[in-house]
């Protein structure tokens, strides 16, 4: 269990915590804020060495997440004592004096850097091992489908259809879509075997740009056993890392979205046992596996990181939006009952999602077995 899905685990996590925190540290150092501690993990401090500008780079004992502690952040708001004791020389690279974009680029560099990192990460994969596409194969057949009706199994692969010669999924899907109630000669291959058979798409009706529109559906999924790596050029390649990491944000907004809608259920909200045993299943699966996986996972930490809850980035830059309107930073009451309230809110959820993983993991019951 350790090598197989502890160690996968910390290895992911330790990577997207870097990547974070090394975007808050970049920015900050440009800026010319001095950077105290740059931490992986919290708690006591196993290892760790000061670099020539005074930042204690170390790794702490409990490695599930990591900070960047910066001179002047967390000062009191209001003018007082404590900033009038600062020399000019401790001004210059305190985080509190820094002008409002600065120290909202410096926020916003985290949750920018796992986006930035999965576009590199996804490109390279693309360029080394090449973009998966599916072959016309099929998955799964819908009940009661076109497809199930035409006699078509999941493991049949479309050679030829309409007389037309198909190779990939998406060549298969749009002759379907645009034959609606039409009955289509298809080529079948199943194991060695080919043969004929015909399917009829069922008629359906789509809104398109508020234009009604008849399409045709075969009742299929692409078969991901069944697909080809198509390699691309260096810049194609970055192409598709950034068209795959907006599609991917896209569907992570989409899934949260409908949780909070409740037309998607909470229970496949996962946490840290979630992701430890994914890490695990992807790294038994493969390089390309687990290094997709790091990217999908970097896009959400990116994307969690933004929400406007205080304690984390979003709610700082939620604050800094404020006070760009009013003129000048927000109550230091309100603050400190905010980012209580925030520190609560993340608590919870974090009980609610490793709950989730408990229940789904049935980690009870391996425990009871155990003893048994």
């Amino acid at each position: 269990m350790i090598i197989d899905y502890v160690i996968p685990f910390l290895v992911v996590l330790t990577i997207l915590v870097f990547v974070h925190e090394m975007g808050h540290f970049l920015v900050a150092r440009y800026n010319n804020v001095r950077v105290e501690v740059f931490s992986i993990g919290f708690g006591k401090e196993l290892f760790g060495f000061n670099d020539t500008h005074g930042t204690r780079w170390k790794f702490g004992a409990i490695p599930l997440g990591g900070y960047v502690k910066m001179f002047g952040e967390g000062e009191s708001i209001e003018e007082g004592e404590n900033e009038r004791q600062l020399t000019d020389e401790e001004r210059a690279v305190s985080f509190h004096h820094k002008r409002l974009g600065q120290r909202a680029a410096i926020v916003f560099a985290g949750p920018l850097a796992n986006f930035v990192f999965a576009v590199v990460v996804l490109s390279g994969l693309y360029y080394i091992s090449g973009a998966p596409n599916p072959l016309a194969g099929i998955g799964t057949v819908q009940a009661s489908s076109a497809a199930e009706k035409a006699g078509i199994n999941a493991g049949d692969r479309v050679i030829m259809i309409a007389g037309q010669e198909v190779k990939w999924f998406e060549d298969l899907r749009q002759i379907v879509m645009a034959n609606p109630g039409v009955p289509l000669s298809m080529e079948i291959l199943r194991g060695d075997t080919q043969m004929t058979l015909v399917a009829t798409p069922k008629a359906h009706v789509i809104q398109e740009n508020g234009v009604e529109q008849e399409i045709g559906l075969l009742g299929v999924t692409p078969n991901p056993e069944m697909v080809e790596f198509e390699k691309s050029d260096f810049f194609g390649s970055i192409v598709m890392g950034s068209e795959r990491t907006y599609a991917l944000t896209v569907n992570i907004l989409s899934s949260v979205g409908k949780m909070i809608t409740g037309s998607v259920s909470r229970e496949d909200l996962g946490g840290p046992l979630r992701i430890a045993q994914i890490s695990g299943q992807m790294a038994q699966g493969g390089m390309a596996n687990l290094v997709f996986f790091l990217a999908a996972l970097s896009i959400n930490l990116g994307l969690i990181n933004l929400f406007p809850i205080p304690m984390l980035d979003g709610g700082h830059l939620l604050f800094y939006f404020f006070e760009a309107l009013i003129g000048r930073p927000i109550n230091e009451k309100a603050q400190e009952y905010s980012f209580r309230f925030g520190l609560i809110l993340v608590l919870l959820l974090m009980v609610f999602v490793t709950w989730n993983d408990i229940v789904q993991l049935k980690v009870f019951e391996y425990l009871k077995n155990l003893v048994s």
